[in-house]
């Protein structure tokens, strides 16, 4: 059996497929021990950005969710969102954090200041920029995600390599600040799997971050980031086998934002 997967989209994000019902069918047929939704949260203003869901659909993705759980009543099913970390956003995330019982926030940065780093869109922004001073905003603002105790889980956690622009200087005191934020905070990261497919070719985080992740004692997640159905769990045994290098022996579910510890399956 594979660990949870706790990070997945669905059709209402408008750049990913499949309803919440279908996710679930797919997590069972796929072997993975527990779904949980995260499609990205509304802002409190429409037209943001287009890749997120309408503040008027927060009510079909929970109906959504509640017809996922009465399909397939016998598998455990769990119900959050992926929350962009804007600092001066932090008043909102609370207002979502009451409007639900959710079951675990997942908070990703993918801003700095108006610019949405991985989106392909605006790659030309990456040729013209530093990418080390990239690199040491965006730790910044993700450290102060996980210091700020609003989430559960915090996401991809080195985002910046996606398109493969990486650093040349040393990250360790930025990794670190930030991990020992969210062990302060015990802030779970993911193994975000999805990067396999993308032009860095590995999981989110690299080894670096994980092995110091695990020293720092961060609690650990998995997340397959799937924009279809037929991605859930994907590439989750290779994730295994990193946790595991890494030195973890465990991950973390969550029920009510509540964790409970679990061993990594062989």
């Amino acid at each position: 059996m594979l660990p949870a997967d706790y990070h997945t989209h669905n059709y209402l994000c408008r750049h990913a497929e499949g309803t919440l019902a279908e996710y679930a069918q797919n997590a069972i047929l796929n072997g993975v021990a527990e779904i949980g939704f995260s499609d990205h949260s509304p802002m409190p203003q429409d037209g943001y950005d287009d890749w997120r869901m309408l503040l008027s659909q927060l009510p079909e993705y929970l109906s959504m969710a509640e017809e996922a759980k009465a399909k397939f009543p016998d598998f455990p099913i769990r119900v959050g969102l992926e929350v962009d970390y804007l600092p001066e956003q932090e008043d909102w995330i609370r207002d979502l954090a009451q409007r639900y019982p959710w079951d675990y926030l997942i908070g990703s940065v993918h801003y700095l200041g108006s610019w949405d780093i991985d989106n392909p869109a605006k790659i030309q922004i990456w040729h013209q920029s530093d990418v080390n001073e990239v690199w040491k905003r965006y730790f910044e603002v993700l450290t102060r995600a996980a210091a700020s105790g609003l989430f559960n889980i915090i996401g991809h956690a080195d985002l910046p390599k996606k398109f493969n622009f990486r650093p040349t200087c040393d990250c360790t005191t930025s990794y670190r600040a930030f991990l020992k934020a969210a062990a302060k905070t015990q802030t779970a990261i993911e193994i975000n799997t999805a990067g396999w497919d993308k032009d860095c070719h590995e999981a989110y985080p690299g080894m670096e971050i994980l092995r110091l992740a695990y020293l720092e004692g961060v609690p650990l997640t998995f997340g397959s980031d799937s924009h279809a159905p037929v991605h859930v769990g994907k590439y989750f045994d290779k994730a295994i086998l990193l946790a595991k290098q890494a030195g973890y022996t465990h991950s973390v579910r969550f029920c009510r934002r509540k964790a409970t510890s679990h061993e990594l399956p062989e």
